[in-house]
């Protein structure tokens, strides 16, 4: 009996041994993932110290070596081929291999930022997406579409992995995928034909600070960096600096993307000055170094209008002019404006229903920008300039397309004297010929402010205009004042 139990203990042991040999690979690298199309894609994992690991494709005869290094880490390159359906399979082998099926070869972009990126096609409690059977429905033509949440976690450490798996849309499936990040990849995959995924690294409540490294809190911010000192300042745990981004961002790194799709700014509203721009910048150059990719894209939804506790206060439009601002200073940047995406009912619900239209007008920037379609009109028109002429008051826009709507009607417009009181401003369309051209512009006026100096459109905390360009997409928010 005795030897029975040795012999039992040993066999055991050579299958711990065996076990712990075994290379394991991090679990975002799995079954049903998308890999970036044409381009050299980075597998890593963890074996035995001093391991030879290989890796083999279906695609290709290559075959690519690399040793575990003391740590037991490698990390190796692989070229990958031109997307399409084509179920593929990866082999990672160390003496036992492993393979994984399912890949795809597509199209893939980063889901992060916090609650309205993390808002799920099936909606939050007492707070759904519109059309939400449509999409259930509709899933199953968009099987190629795959998506993979990472958990939110908090680590004082920054994280190697995350339990999560690859998800393939349809309708027993897509409820739990990003809304926002459906919507994109709906479009997306429509567009152009080809296999799209979705790496969902968000959490709920965050600020633009939760994302941002030690290195950068220490040296840009103010923000304690001892987890005691974290959980001192922000009880409430969603606000807390540096530990989403260790414990949610961290795993999903070394990943191979095509850009970053970034919905958040409700928890930074309060800002002064334009500190939030300037982190943000400095975050998305962060994330540019730790992903070593180059300069990838990096497209944002400015926040929509909410009430903040005061419907008239401006404490939430001047967070919005801060991304405005942001989309100026970092590169290969550009911010979706969602001021019409509110309806009137939502002035205290900050996770408003109209998802579909936020992944679209992320897609149509994409596909502009990055996928050759000059014809798909992606920007939002702005504010240019002004002119005061006694009691009269015209306004350019910029990035209209040639097109100032609607024709009647124009809502959202205010005027401001001296004493810095706004009033309703009646708005009307202007054109005028001179010098070979046509001057056009809106024309702005009101009883109540006989002397204009500054105008306001929509800058208040929950204020819904109704103009529009050439694209249907909304004004940019924006005042004159600096008041």
């Amino acid at each position: 009996m005795k030897t029975k139990r040795i012999v039992m203990m040993l066999a055991a042991a050579a299958i711990g041994m065996s076990t712990q040999a075994k290379v394991r690979l991090p679990h975002l690298i799995g079954d049903n993932m998308v890999i970036q199309q044409q381009t050299d894609v980075r597998l890593w994992g963890w074996a035995s110290a001093g391991k030879l690991v290989k890796v083999s494709t279906s695609w290709s005869r290559d075959v690519q070596s690399v040793k575990a290094g003391k740590d037991g880490k490698w990390l190796v390159k692989v070229k990958s081929p031109k997307a399409s359906y084509e179920p593929l399979s990866i082999t990672f082998d160390d003496g036992e291999p492993l393979t994984i099926n399912g890949v795809l070869s597509g199209e893939v972009w980063v889901c992060a930022g916090q609650s309205n990126m993390e808002m799920p096609v099936k909606g939050f409690w007492q707070c759904p997406v519109e059309g939400y059977n449509q999409w259930v429905l509709e899933s199953a033509q968009h099987k190629a579409v795959h998506s993979v949440k990472i958990p939110s976690i908090m680590r004082t450490e920054p994280q190697e992995d995350a339990q999560c798996e690859w998800r393939v849309c349809g309708p027993q499936t897509v409820s739990d995928f990003s809304a926002t990040g459906y919507f994109f990849a709906r479009v997306m995959h429509q567009a152009l034909d080809i296999p799209i995924g979705l790496i969902e690294a968000n959490k709920g409540g965050s600020r633009v600070e939760s994302w941002l490294t030690k290195e950068n809190l220490q040296k840009n911010t103010s923000d304690p960096t001892d987890s005691a000192a974290i959980a001192a300042k922000w009880p409430m745990d969603y606000h807390r600096s540096l530990l989403w981004g260790n414990g949610t961002f961290n795993p999903i790194l070394n990943y191979t993307v095509k850009g970053i799709l970034f919905y958040q700014g409700c928890s930074n509203v309060g800002d002064p000055g334009d500190q939030y721009s300037q982190r943000l910048k400095l975050l998305v150059e962060q994330w540019r170094q730790q992903f070593g990719l180059g300069e990838i894209p990096f497209y944002f939804v400015q926040i929509a209008p909410y009430e903040n506790g005061d419907v008239n206060g401006d404490w939430g439009p001047k967070l919005r002019e801060q991304q405005f601002k942001a989309a100026q200073i970092i590169p290969n940047s550009s911010i979706v404006c969602t001021n019409d995406l509110v309806y009137p009912y939502e002035f205290s619900q900050i996770h408003p229903t109209q998802k579909q239209q936020v992944g679209e007008r992320l897609a149509w920037t994409a596909l502009n920008r990055d996928y050759g379609f000059s014809e798909v009109l992606y920007k939002s028109s702005s504010y240019k300039d002004m002119k005061i002429d006694g009691d009269v008051v015209y306004i350019h826009l910029q990035d209209n397309y040639h097109s100032d709507a609607p024709f009647e009607d124009i809502r959202g417009f205010e005027l401001a004297g001296e004493d810095r009181v706004f009033h309703p401003a009646r708005a009307q369309h202007f054109w005028r010929q001179g010098g070979g051209y046509w001057d056009e512009a809106i024309k702005l006026t009101c009883p109540e402010v006989p002397n204009p100096v500054a105008v306001r459109y929509c800058f208040r905390n929950f204020q819904l205009g109704n103009v529009v360009n050439g694209a249907n997409l909304p004004l940019f928010p924006f005042r004159t004042d600096n008041w």
